[in-house]
């Protein structure tokens, strides 16, 4: 038998991971001597300890690594576990090439530019949620006003109070000069009458490029800009109505409140 430090100079593994092994119950010492308390191992552990060492390197847990060890998995069941294991380290790969390719897509803006943009585009996964909404080809969209009063007065004549910010669906896939098709919505919770303007449905949740907007209505073609930049530098493409949230909506409708503050948001696909 062997002491623990010749052991850890053995095996390349610290003193304290043993000690910690032991705990665990992964790799429990021959036995303890009673009067220095030092652990004794056996040279046949080491291929132990070589086995716990290769399951860590593939991605298995301490807890797993200690199943693995007491229940004697069969080729298949150990098949199973490495396929999950391949699976898992796939993804994480995919999701490093793709902040990779963010990074690079931001060098190159910052040297074209030689400027930092004052919008930041993130991806993030947005819920379903409920509307009560109005549809109309409207002129531009400033004109859309009349369909906010429209809506809102009849959420209030039903009673019903809006469960978070509202937000406008661009349903034209195209940029257009005149006659914009446009759906101004409410998110709702619960039952609602509709009429024959005001239509109650569930928007599926979605995956979408966004970016905040800080300051009035008249200038959120830079913000379309940034983010058109960067889903086409980015490999994605969109996929659906765009969305103006409007976390905080300009007083009276103004298209110069200095103070509003819109998230837009484009659903996307990778392309």
């Amino acid at each position: 038998m062997i002491r623990i430090g010749d052991f850890s100079k053995l095996s390349r593994v610290s003193v304290k991971a043993l000690r910690y092994y032991d705990e665990m119950g992964l790799l429990k010492p021959v036995s303890v001597d009673r009067f220095t308390g030092y652990r004794l191992y056996e040279y046949s552990q080491l291929s132990t300890l070589n086995r716990i060492l290769a399951l860590k390197e593939l991605g298995f847990s301490l807890e797993e690594i200690g199943r693995l060890l007491d229940d004697g998995l069969s080729v298949e069941q150990m098949r199973g576990m490495l396929k999950l294991r391949e699976t898992e380290a796939r993804q994480r790969v995919r999701e490093e090439t793709e902040r990779l390719e963010r990074i690079e897509s931001r060098l190159r803006e910052i040297e074209q530019e030689n400027n930092m943009s004052k919008y930041d585009v993130v991806i993030k996964n947005v819920e379903a949620v409920k509307v009560a909404s109005v549809r109309e080809v409207v002129p531009t969209p400033p004109e859309q006003g009349g369909l906010w009063g429209e809506l809102e007065g009849y959420l209030a004549m039903h009673r019903v109070r809006p469960s978070g910010a509202c937000f406008t669906l661009y349903h034209d896939d195209d940029y257009k000069e005149r006659d914009w098709d446009l759906e101004v919505c409410e998110p709702i919770e619960g039952e609602m009458t509709e009429s024959q303007r005001v239509k109650v449905r569930e928007l599926p949740a979605m995956t979408v490029a966004c970016a905040i907007h800080n300051g009035p209505f008249v200038t959120l073609s830079e913000a379309y800009g940034a983010i058109g930049r960067w889903i086409d530098a980015n490999g994605y493409r969109i996929a659906g109505p765009c969305r103006e949230v409007y976390l905080n909506p300009a007083k009276n409708g103004s298209q110069t409140d200095p103070n509003t503050v819109t998230e837009i948001q484009f659903p996307v696909q990778k392309a």
